[in-house]
């Protein structure tokens, strides 16, 4: 950040802090919108050939995003991730010209790069019912394997993020009905929790050899520190060479696999909204692209004309 005036790296923080505290943003977000426009300032700063203050930042023009847009595609950037970076550099400016009182146009007009969205990849119901089966059996220590079959029960049984499941602290146990689980920027929702979830759970509880305390973590490691996301990743992976599952089945796809067999079931897209806690219902619409590619595929394949 060393071309980045002063006045700029300034204004970023203050962008960042109202990212925080107003908008609600996740840290994970914020700390991705720190990286993309730090690296958009320092490009705009080199691409000038000098430091540039604010008054230099309210005369960037199209030509220059173009530029900028190039460049960054040059270093192996993806069309996804570019889009990304400019939707960061965006809402800074839009941010920025409000405060500073100048025409964000040039910045807001350039259009993201056209890139194929991808579908979520969940698992068929034998298959996710599968790994919960053999996921017990990946460790030698029997409390272990219980561990992680209750984590894994909680991202398909209720549709948890893995971050979600495993911020859960001993005053969460024994799991009631429903859990007030606060997700990605701050949303909260509420989630029922499912018997077999619940069950999971307490028969881990009662062969954890660490004690299960109201501030300490709900889910231990070995030692009986946190339990990382890592673990839980590494007994998927195992699962998916024993199973023969591909490379797409991974803790997320658990949750993907939850929203899609409650649509499949007849679930109705707002309701699995608010379970899975997207802030738009657009992104919960991918899963019934999900189902169309699946029937239509079920279709070639069962179809006498086909």
């Amino acid at each position: 950040m060393s071309l980045i005036s002063p006045a700029a790296r300034d204004a970023l923080e203050l962008f960042l802090s109202h990212q925080r505290a107003i908008n609600g943003a996740a840290e994970n977000t914020v700390s991705a919108y720190s990286r993309d426009v730090a690296e958009f300032l320092a490009f705009m700063a080199s691409h000038s050939g000098q430091t540039q203050g604010l008054s230099a930042l309210a005369r960037i023009s199209t030509r220059d995003m173009r530029s900028w847009m190039a460049q960054t595609r040059a270093t192996g950037v993806g069309a996804r991730s570019l889009a990304r970076k400019l939707s960061a550099v965006k809402s800074f400016y839009k941010w920025l010209a409000a405060r500073e009182g100048f025409e964000p146009t040039a910045v807001l007009s350039v259009r993201a790069p056209k890139f194929t969205k991808k579908l979520p990849r969940p698992l068929a119901e034998d298959a996710a019912r599968n790994v919960l089966e053999i996921a017990p059996l990946q460790s030698q220590r029997p409390w272990v394997g219980l561990r992680d079959t209750a984590v894994l029960t909680l991202l398909w049984g209720c549709g948890l993020r893995i971050s979600e499941a495993l911020g859960l602290s001993g005053a969460d146990a024994p799991l009631p009905q429903v859990l007030r689980i606060t997700g990605k920027g701050g949303k909260e929702r509420i989630v029922p929790v499912i018997d077999p979830a619940r069950t999971a759970v307490n028969d881990y509880l009662a062969a954890c050899p660490h004690a299960c305390t109201p501030e300490g973590p709900l889910f231990r490691a070995v030692r009986g520190g946190a339990l990382a996301p890592r673990a839980i990743q590494k007994v998927m992976a195992q699962a998916r060479m024993q199973l023969g599952l591909p490379a797409s089945a991974t803790p997320h796809a658990m949750r993907h696999s939850f929203a899609t067999h409650l649509l499949n079931a007849g679930g109705d897209l707002r309701s699995i909204q608010e379970l899975l806690g997207h802030a738009s219902l657009s992104t919960t619409q991918a899963y019934t692209a999900v189902d169309t590619v699946r029937l239509m595929e079920v279709y070639a394949k069962a179809h006498p004309k086909a």
